[in-house]
């Protein structure tokens, strides 16, 4: 049992390393961001497209900062599911107080079938567009954007070679319930990952106008469930690069429950299994990091109950050291996030010495949690999203099977 004890303990040193190397990668790609500036002649005429279904606790600030962009020419494109959805008076109300006469404001009508209503709705807008504009920008709206925000989007696009650029979001929830913290590590694991395997973010997103029109990528998203995985994807095979900004991390002050982290969860992962070519090193890592972890858990307490104390003594230290690791790794990424941050004058939030307990407590919670959202996500056919059930098999890979909005 002590041999078996060493080999899973070097094991987890591995991962360890792994890990660490990945993290040491983004914390510098983080450390070196700078605030990059456009000039007001350099920045091209852009459409921002905002597709939104029910009322999101921090829309109102998402639209107002949409609508106070420090940019010179653009518009706004807000699809809005049905006149009868909540978010309906709350975006035409706040599209006339902003006075500004490019905002579009539109009731989803090309329901199709064969993709998710979000992407259904970017498609519905893009087809308002003319060849004057050249980059599309896609935002969520539970993302609250600053007013440099879509200058900031836009600068990565200057470079011909690049056909996507994107930031991605991080979590600073105001209190520390076991939904939050489970979000936030889940988080701190991902942007990492994405940031590696050049997975953009669909919160954040900007589109060259060059390879909206000269590839196939509305066919591809008219057949789609998440549209970040699909851009990326059409973006490589056509040669063109994604580029991360370091300066769009974006915020979000969301506090949420198990339940509802779990159905998030398990959407993001999709996403990529239905659209990304790392669907597999995703599930690799998921697997290996919690078999790994498992295992030692349980060598752990089979040698503590049969009084292999040696055994005993090298598990619980290789758990001790992983678990410890972890928070540590976290770290670095938090300062170089809260840094960029500051720079935009925003709010910095903290647990506090009580939060941080909880979050470390919270790592194994997170590891199950994202093992079960991985398993389920891996044999998913069908899956609900804000009233929407969606089926993953039959002659189409994505297909809308039941709408609550269309039974009213």
């Amino acid at each position: 049992m002590e041999s078996l004890a060493q080999v899973l303990t070097w094991i987890v040193a591995g991962l360890i390393l792994g890990q660490a190397a990945l993290v040491t990668a983004y914390a510098r790609f983080l450390y070196r961001f700078r605030r990059p500036q456009l000039a007001d002649n350099e920045c091209p005429r852009a459409a921002v497209i905002l597709c939104v279904r029910g009322l999101d606790p921090f829309f109102p600030a998402c639209l107002k900062g949409l609508l106070q962009q420090d940019y010179p020419d653009y518009e706004v494109w807000i699809v809005v599911d049905s006149a009868r959805d909540a978010a309906w008076p709350v975006v035409n109300e706040l599209a006339q107080q902003s006075g500004k006469h490019k905002v579009h404001v539109l009731a989803l009508t090309e329901r199709l079938a064969t993709c998710s209503r979000k992407i259904a709705g970017m498609l519905q807008a893009i087809s308002h567009l003319d060849d004057s504009h050249k980059i599309v920008a896609l935002l969520d709206s539970d993302t609250i954007p600053h007013a440099a925000w879509l200058r900031q989007l836009a600068e990565p696009l200057r470079d011909s070679r690049v056909g996507v650029a994107s930031g991605n979001r991080w979590y600073m929830p105001a209190k520390p319930t076991p939904g939050s913290l489970i979000l936030y590590l889940w988080n701190v694991a991902a942007v990492v990952q994405m940031y590696c395997y050049k997975i953009g973010w669909g919160g954040s997103l900007a589109v060259s106008a060059n390879l909206l029109r000269q590839s196939d990528l509305r066919q591809r998203l008219a057949n789609a469930f998440g549209e970040d995985s699909t851009i990326c994807r059409c973006a490589r095979a056509y040669g063109y690069r994604m580029a991360f900004a370091p300066s769009l991390i974006m915020v979000n002050r969301e506090t949420c429950t198990v339940k509802s982290v779990i159905g998030f969860l398990q959407r993001q992962l999709l996403s990529v299994r239905l659209h990304n070519p790392w669907w597999w090193a995703v599930v690799g890592h998921g697997v290996a990091t919690t078999a790994v972890l498992g295992l030692s858990c349980l060598l752990g307490a089979v040698a503590a109950a049969t009084a292999s104390w040696s055994a005993a003594a090298w598990i619980g230290t290789a758990v001790a050291i992983y678990w410890t690791s972890m928070v540590l790794l976290i770290l670095p990424l938090e300062w170089c996030v809260r840094r960029i941050i500051r720079e935009r004058g925003e709010t910095i939030t903290g647990f506090g010495a009580w939060g941080w307990l909880c979050t470390a407590l919270a790592i194994p919670l997170t590891q199950i949690v994202y093992f079960a959202a991985l398993v389920t996500a891996f044999f998913a056919r069908t899956h609900c999203w804000r009233g929407v059930r969606y089926q993953f098999f039959g002659p189409s890979p994505v297909r809308v099977v039941e709408d609550s909005a269309e039974k009213v």
